[in-house]
């Protein structure tokens, strides 16, 4: 059987060692290998002597974190790289290169290195890769089980498809999924409740336990945030691209409010991902 991969991004901040840890978690339920990369802005390094010392210490990093983590792995592998150029066509370019599973990365990049995960970079991930991009903070609790996990669906064209990834995730877990239904018209209720109907029947057919809550709401991205963090869930899935005509736009509001402040491990998927979890 052809093994997956999952790319983890690393800037050796508090927050891509908790990114790690959970990549490590998935790779075993997947059967996957982590390609672990550290990507060298050039435009940073000022001299020979610099360039030899920075790609030295990130090079002795790596290998103490795949000495500490290799143990981990059941029986694949965790392959340490360092690559040149810009953090999110890096990361895009090799998840591709790979027909990757997932990206992995941490977004609070406080570190020495550079904070590559804070702010737009982390969106820039989500936007540019072609598989579904896991993003998580430095206060995410890894011990606590992956028990819940959060659906959001609305009256968008592409809502519903984000459901087979996250479907794949409970199962790999063992989770709860909880549909939220959001509308912020009253007249798309209708529509959106049917949406619900039908993403309940899709988890009855796979077994997996699910509630199912519709909300009215002024701020989707509040309302997800907050139902979420009620609840205590440990994921949220949503769709990267609602609206193809509309994609620049909704990565700058929706998604970016998501990815910049959940305190909740955020798995963003673009509709044509829907397969690649399951590769």
């Amino acid at each position: 059987m052809k093994l997956r991969t999952i790319i983890v991004g690393t800037d050796f901040s508090k927050g891509s060692y908790v990114a790690l840890e959970l990549a490590v978690d998935i790779a075993n339920r997947i059967h996957a290998n982590i390609h672990l990369v550290w990507v060298c802005k050039e435009k940073l390094l000022f001299s020979d002597d610099q360039n030899r010392s920075v790609l030295n210490l990130a090079n002795g990093k790596l290998n103490e974190l795949v000495e500490k983590h290799q143990p981990k792995m059941k029986d694949t592998k965790i392959v340490p790289m360092i690559i040149n150029g810009k953090v999110a066509p890096v990361l895009a370019e090799e998840a591709e290169k790979y027909n990757a599973s997932m990206i992995v990365i941490g977004t609070n990049g406080a570190s020495g290195f550079e904070k590559y995960w804070m702010g737009s970079t982390a969106v820039r991930i989500v936007q540019e890769a072609t598989c579904p991009t896991l993003s998580i903070r430095e206060g995410f609790n890894f011990n606590k089980p992956l028990e819940k996990i959060v659906v959001p669906l609305n009256m968008t064209t592409n809502s519903r498809q984000k459901l087979p990834v996250a479907a794949k995730m409970a199962k790999y877990f063992g989770s709860e999924i909880h549909l939220l239904g959001l509308v912020e018209n009253t007249n798309h209720s209708q529509t959106v409740n049917i949406y619900l109907k039908q993403a309940e029947t899709f988890l009855q057919k796979q077994s997996i336990p699910y509630t199912s809550v519709f909300m009215q709401t002024n701020n989707m991205a509040d309302e997800v945030l907050g139902y979420a963090e009620t609840i205590a869930a440990d994921l949220i899935v949503i769709t990267t691209e609602q609206d193809k005509l509309l994609a620049s736009l909704f990565i700058g509001t929706y998604a970016q409010q998501l990815v910049h402040h959940s305190r909740i491990p955020i798995l963003s998927v673009h509709p044509t991902d829907i397969d690649t979890i399951a590769r």
